[in-house]
């Protein structure tokens, strides 16, 4: 798993892992989480893509965001939802002083989550989350 501080600040220990389980099975968690929470619930989701930062919002110590500003997103999909703000994200250019261009990160494949977290893997949350009928991937943008 990743740095397990969403584990330690959530006030009702929500999330339950193992601290030696691979990032993939924390990620595919979250997704079933997040099922439980909307299935057969009405529900639309925003997310205000501002301030990306490295690291989860949960690091007291984070660093400058790694892209500029990019917007508000909306859908009733969360699946979608979250793909769009992702591919928002990815079509930016790095902020330059941000931790992307420490040393040792490697962003050349445009993907700019993997470049800072290497050991994980954003996209098993999504795939496992289409998988299991949250959402799907698939969206069109809307721009207002």
């Amino acid at each position: 798993m990743g740095c397990a501080r969403c584990l330690a600040v959530c006030p009702k220990d929500a999330i339950q892992c193992l601290y030696d389980e691979a990032p993939a099975i924390l990620n595919k968690k979250i997704a079933e989480y997040t099922k439980a929470v909307v299935d057969g619930r009405p529900c639309f989701h925003v997310s205000l893509v501002v301030d990306v930062s490295p690291n989860c919002d949960c690091h007291a110590e984070n660093d400058v965001p790694i892209v500029p500003d990019v917007g508000m997103f909306a859908s009733f999909d969360p699946v979608a939802l979250d793909q769009a703000c992702a591919d928002a994200v990815l079509a930016q250019t790095p902020a330059p002083n941000s931790a992307l261009f420490d040393e040792g990160c490697d962003c050349s494949s445009g993907d700019y989550f993997h470049a800072a977290h290497p050991d994980t893997d954003w996209a098993v949350c999504l795939e496992h989350a289409e998988k299991i009928g949250i959402g799907t991937r698939a969206y069109e943008l809307i721009k207002i």
